[in-house]
C-alpha cells in the first residue's frame, strides 16, 4: 500500500514535469497542453483561482464534492479510507454517445506541501479492489495517472 500511495504521487509529479508540453490553447485564465510520447496524449490543464490554495485544496481532495461541480461525475462512494492522506473511490459517469455509463474504482493520494514552494498534491490512479468487480451495466475504465498540483501565488490566490 504504501509503495503504491508513493508511486501515485511520483507519477503526477513526473509528468507534470516532463519536457516537451505544447501548449494548444490559451482562453481567459485557461491554459491547456498536449504532450505526446508514442501512443500516449496527456492533457495538462492549468487555471488561476482566486481563493487561497489550502481551501482549493481541500475542495479538490474530496472526490464525493466532486459531482457538484464535474458533470461527468454521477456518484462518487468513499470505499475505503485506506489513511487520512489516502482514499480509494468508486466513480461512475454518464454514458457517452449511446454507449454504458461508465466506472472506476480509484485510489486518490493527496498531500500538503513539505515548503512552501512546493505544491498541494492530489494524485488519482485506478486500482482493482476485490470487493468491487466490473458489473455489466457499465464499461469499467481506467485511469492511469491524473489529478491536481495546487501552487499558492499570494495569500488570496493559487494556480491549479
Amino acid at each position: 500500500q504504501a509503495y503504491l500511495s508513493y508511486s501515485n504521487i511520483a507519477a503526477l509529479t513526473r509528468l507534470a514535469r516532463k519536457p516537451g508540453w505544447d501548449i494548444t490553447r490559451t482562453l481567459d485564465n485557461v491554459k491547456i497542453w498536449t504532450h505526446e510520447e508514442g501512443a500516449v496524449l496527456s492533457l495538462k490543464v492549468e487555471m488561476q483561482v482566486k481563493v487561497p490554495s489550502q481551501v482549493a485544496f481541500s475542495l479538490l481532495s474530496d472526490f464525493r464534492l466532486r459531482q457538484h461541480w464535474d458533470r461527468h461525475f454521477l456518484t462518487c462512494e468513499l470505499l475505503q479510507a485506506v489513511s487520512e492522506e489516502e482514499k480509494i473511490y468508486r466513480v461512475t459517469s454518464a454514458p457517452v454517445a449511446g454507449h454504458q455509463p461508465g466506472d472506476f474504482v480509484i485510489l486518490v493520494s493527496q498531500r500538503q506541501p513539505c515548503r512552501p514552494q512546493e505544491p498541494y498534491m492530489v494524485a488519482v490512479r485506478s486500482v482493482t479492489l476485490s470487493a468491487v468487480p466490473p458489473s455489466p451495466e457499465f464499461c469499467r475504465s481506467e485511469i492511469l495517472c491524473a489529478g491536481f498540483q495546487i501552487h499558492s501565488t499570494s495569500s488570496s490566490s493559487c494556480t491549479v
